[in-house]
């Protein structure tokens, strides 16, 4: 049920925007400063189900604020009534009473902060779990604009900031606030002379919390944005890694990552520190300066018997209370800021649009044939952009070979996404068996297609999990056949721990020409009725191509596929030859036919 209502809020929330696709850089704006209703009302929304471990927290902050509250008066009776009047029963009374509260505040605390912290852990696992399944739902042209850092830096550090809220602020703010009232009030209750001086100080330090809080929200913002920029230079370092050390670019990488960017991050953090290092001695100075005054004025009031050593005692002892709440209170506004910066750039992500999305009815794709028809196709990959692909028409019958051919930006691979339903067709339509595929799940779509592209991603696991991604229910004998339809099953079995053998992310150990056996395995065991090859072969030296020709001749038997290769020898068998140019067909026949032609595709296979 949750489910299905967080995909209805989607949807609605994606129908605003149907015609308006928002830009993505727009999501990393710095949030104005202030308070943002609407922020701050959807991050609440995140309290709803704890109402009842919520609650709880608030009744033990309370004890924890009547135990803050009432242990000073308690001392100065005790003093008073007891040592002044040496009647000891007073003080020992007195000093189990005072144990006493504080085990109940200390009890309350600690309800308090592990219920809060059960709350915190429990939302940003709800805010992470919703951001992760929102973002692998994004078009593929979002991950092309955004950073991958800057998504990692959305995930992690932007969701703790907002669990550092909940767990420290939310219910402890409030916790502070009633603390200082309460100490206010006692203090009217006990002397008024002495809390005049008391408000005097509370007076300073407020005007000293509001200058320190409008510097060190520029501070803390900075760090944030500085982290991010690490975060996202990090995840590029060590993803082109092979390419810096190809081009022997170390030095140079280590001096742009030292010199300019964490330094960046260490000046933001050291200034940061210095704002924080100037308020807290601050606070600490005046607390001192406080309690001389109120030594000297209560003191005179001693002497001239208006108050007792009690009650003076009691007032020293809640000036330094006031100076805790205050500091913490202070922390937590530019805490409060920094969170709803923070929700700001979550949610803003989490409400981009998914650009592909099923309809509300659509229907799941039956077992198809492959019969995959181009109908007047224009497509642009955005509202104001150009066209890509125009006027296209094409009819494919189950089980064909379609090459698609021509020079770089030719609307090939574009294709071949629209057939993914990677991005919907902008005029036309594209079917599959004459269901238009915009009218079906892209779940129920996808399970039957397979893509092998350029460049194979391999995910962290074994072999045998990585050939197996494409078919989970496989077993392991089935992945094994296909390991050795397409010849990788010598290369395996040759690694220490055979199929169960370790890939770290991308295979980093293995050669570009194994990374693409096991991609042709995968693509083998899903057992797909309409195959993709984009540009399959491109990274394969000519001895492996020829290893694996036949384990292509299988793979492609009785089955709808789609070629992209810049390598024209490798599609010369292909039933169709479609040749590209500017987002349109120019020529199409076989390869006799087009030879014949003598056009454009003689011209690129001639070129060879």
């Amino acid at each position: 049920m949750a489910s299905q209502a967080r995909s209805k809020n989607k949807d609605s929330a994606q129908d605003k925007s149907k015609d308006v696709q928002p830009n993505i850089l727009e999501i990393d704006d710095d949030h104005k400063p202030g308070f943002d209703r609407e922020v701050t009302v959807r991050l609440l929304s995140y309290l709803r189900p704890h109402r009842r471990e919520f609650t709880f927290a608030v009744l033990a902050m309370l004890l924890s604020v009547i135990a803050n509250v009432a242990g000073p008066p308690l001392i100065g009776w005790s003093i008073d009534e007891g040592i002044r009047k040496r009647d000891f029963s007073i003080v020992i009374a007195g000093v189990l009473f005072f144990v006493a509260i504080q085990v109940i505040g200390f009890i309350g605390f600690r309800i308090q902060m592990g219920n809060m912290a059960i709350i915190g852990q429990t939302i940003i696992k709800t805010l992470r779990d919703q951001l992760f399944e929102h973002i692998q739902y994004l078009s593929i042209s979002f991950f092309a604009e955004y950073e991958a850092g800057r998504l990692i830096a959305r995930v992690i550090s932007d969701v703790n900031v907002v669990r550092e809220a909940i767990t420290f602020a939310a219910v402890g703010s409030i916790r502070e606030v009633l603390t200082l009232f309460g100490i206010i009030i006692s203090m009217v209750l006990i002397n008024v002379p002495l809390t005049a001086v008391a408000v005097a100080v509370l007076v300073v330090l407020l005007v000293i919390a509001n200058f320190w809080r409008i510097h060190a929200r520029a501070a803390y913002l900075r760090v944030s944005d500085s982290n991010a920029k690490v975060y996202a230079e990090l995840s590029e370092a060590f993803n082109g890694v092979r390419v810096t050390q190809a081009f022997a670019r170390e030095t140079y990488n280590y001096r742009r990552f030292a010199g300019e960017i964490n330094e960046a991050s260490r000046q933001a953090g050291v200034r940061a520190a210095l704002i924080a290092g100037l308020f807290y001695p601050t606070v600490e100075m005046i607390g001192g300066v406080a309690t001389g005054t109120l030594i000297f004025v209560g003191g005179t009031l001693v002497l001239d018997d208006r108050i007792t050593v009690g009650v003076l005692l009691a007032f020293i002892l809640y000036i330094q209370q006031f100076f805790f709440p205050i500091r913490l209170l202070a922390q937590r506004y530019n805490l409060l800021q920094s969170v709803i910066a923070s929700g700001y750039r979550i949610f803003k992500l989490m409400d981009f649009p998914v650009a592909v999305r099923d309809e509300f009815t659509a229907d799941e794709l039956p077992a198809i044939t492959g019969h995959i028809r181009f109908e007047d196709v224009a497509f642009r990959y955005s509202p104001a952009g150009p066209l890509v692909l125009n006027d296209i028409n094409l009819d494919v019958p189950a089980g064909s070979r379609v090459a698609f051919v021509g020079h770089t930006g030719a609307g090939k691979t574009t294709m071949v996404k629209l057939i993914m339903r990677f991005h919907d067709v902008t005029d036309g339509r594209v079917t599959v068996d004459g269901h238009d595929i915009r009218h079906i799940t892209q779940n129920s779509l996808r399970r039957q297609i397979s893509v092998v592209p350029q460049d194979t991603h391999l995910f962290s696991g074994t072999v045998m999990d990585n050939i197996r991604y494409g078919r989970l229910n496989a077993s392991d004998e089935e992945v094994i056949e296909a390991a050795k339809a397409v010849g990788a099953h010598d290369f395996i079995t040759d690694m220490e721990d055979g199929y169960r053998s370790e890939i770290m992310e991308g295979g980093a150990v293995l050669s570009t020409g194994q990374r693409q056996l096991l991609a042709f395995a995968r693509a083998l065991l899903a057992d797909p009725r309409v195959l993709i090859l984009d540009e399959a072969t491109s990274n394969i030296d000519t001895q492996t191509e020829r290893l694996i020709q036949r384990a292509l001749e299988r793979l492609l038997e009785g089955r709808t596929s789609f070629i992209i290769a810049h390598r024209l020898s490798t599609i010369t068998s292909a039933d169709v030859i479609v040749v590209m140019d500017h987002g349109k067909i120019i020529e199409m026949g076989s390869h006799q036919e087009l030879l014949q032609l003598e056009g454009v595709y003689h011209q690129l296979y001639t070129l060879v």
